[in-house]
This record gives C-alpha cells, sequence and structure tokens, in this order.
C-alpha cells in the first residue's frame, strides 16, 4: 500500500475517532423509531461523544508531549502509550457512567461505551507487556457491535454498513501493517480481541 494513502487511513481512523463515527452511524443511519430523538438531540449525543472520547483525549495528549512525559504524538515507542491510555480510559469511563445515569439516553448507549471503554483498559493492560493495535482493537470492537446490533433489531438495517466496516476494517490493518507500525501478530491479535468484546453482549435483550 503506498505510504501517503496508509497514513490518511490511519488518521481518519484513529482509535480515539471511531466511537464517534460508531455513534454517528446509529443515530443517523438506522430509522427513527430506533432511537426516538429530536435532531437536535441527535446533535447533542454526537457532540458529547465527539467532545469526551476524542477532543479531550487529544488536547491531553497534547500537553502531555509539551510536558515531557511522551516523545511523540505518533505514540509509537510502546512506552508512550500508557499515559494518553490511560487518560482516554478515563474519559471513556465518564461518558459510560453520564450514559448510565441519565435517563434521556437510551440503555443502549452505556452498553455500547461499556464495551468499548473494556476494550481501552484491556489495550492498556496488554500495552504494559505487548504493543497491540489499538486501532485493530477498536475497528474489531465496532464491527462486532454492528453485528450484535444486526442480531438485535428486527430488520437487516445494518447490513451494509457491516459489508463496509469489514472493508474498512481490512484497508486499515493493511495501513497499519505497510506502515510498519505494528506485526502481523499485533494487529490481527487486536482485531480478534474487538471483535470478540463487541459481541460480548450477545443473548442480551435489546
Amino acid at each position: 500500500m503506498n505510504p501517503r494513502l496508509a497514513t490518511v487511513l490511519s488518521v481518519l481512523f484513529h482509535p480515539l475517532i471511531q466511537p464517534t463515527y460508531l455513534f454517528s452511524l446509529l443515530l443517523y443511519y438506522l430509522p427513527p423509531e430506533v432511537f426516538s430523538y429530536s435532531p437536535e438531540g441527535r446533535r447533542l449525543i454526537v457532540l458529547l461523544v465527539f467532545i469526551i472520547t476524542f477532543l479531550l483525549p487529544v488536547l491531553g495528549t497534547l500537553m502531555m508531549q509539551q510536558a515531557g512525559l511522551i516523545s511523540s504524538l505518533t505514540l509509537e515507542a510502546r512506552t508512550d502509550r500508557r499515559w494518553p491510555l490511560l487518560l482516554a480510559a478515563t474519559c471513556y469511563t465518564v461518558l459510560t457512567v453520564v450514559f448510565y445515569r441519565m435517563s434521556f439516553f437510551d440503555s443502549l448507549f452505556y452498553l455500547m461505551m461499556g464495551v468499548i471503554t473494556a476494550s481501552v483498559y484491556l489495550t492498556l493492560v496488554i500495552n504494559q507487556f505487548w504493543k497491540i493495535s489499538a486501532h485493530s482493537i477498536g475497528l474489531g470492537g465496532g464491527l462486532g457491535i454492528l453485528v450484535l446490533l444486526h442480531g438485535w433489531l428486527p430488520e437487516g438495517y445494518l447490513l451494509y454498513p457491516i459489508v463496509l466496516g469489514c472493508v474498512i476494517c481490512g484497508a486499515v490493518i493493511s495501513a497499519r501493517l505497510a506502515l510498519g507500525a505494528h506485526t502481523s501478530n499485533q494487529v490481527y491479535a487486536g482485531f480478534t480481541l474487538g471483535f470478540l468484546l463487541g459481541i460480548s453482549l450477545w443473548g442480551m435483550p435489546l
């Protein structure tokens, strides 16, 4: 794969932006009867997800670099990932609690965020001794959640997004390998772990 294309794919599907994509897809692609929110309510939810799961961790990572806690924003070194991952896990935990405690939000939201948050904590733990691919964990988790919802919903609303998700997963995994950011074991293990977490709620009622 062309290095420039690989870099673009890695940035576009950075793990921190993936929750925003997932919630945007569910809120704007699924029919209104699945989530009975007004357009303003949908925008509020997506904005909340974007701020807490992307903007705050990114700003915090920038501050860590300025403080000398990490050597590079790309977090290529395994040791650089510890504090940014801990910050992300904290932010994701906060959003999960907000979704759980406020009745305005659908119960599906905190279940989804709980799975996503668990994946961040697992990434943090595994990173202590092995540089597993966070991109792959996020992509696998997102695809797993879509497969899970596809089984829950009465109609095959998510069939096409799942097919597109498979294509995106393959492209981003290829990009990470082309850039030499991870070994094949690291990306495949990450994808498998993420996917298993994504479907871990199988059997629970919607």
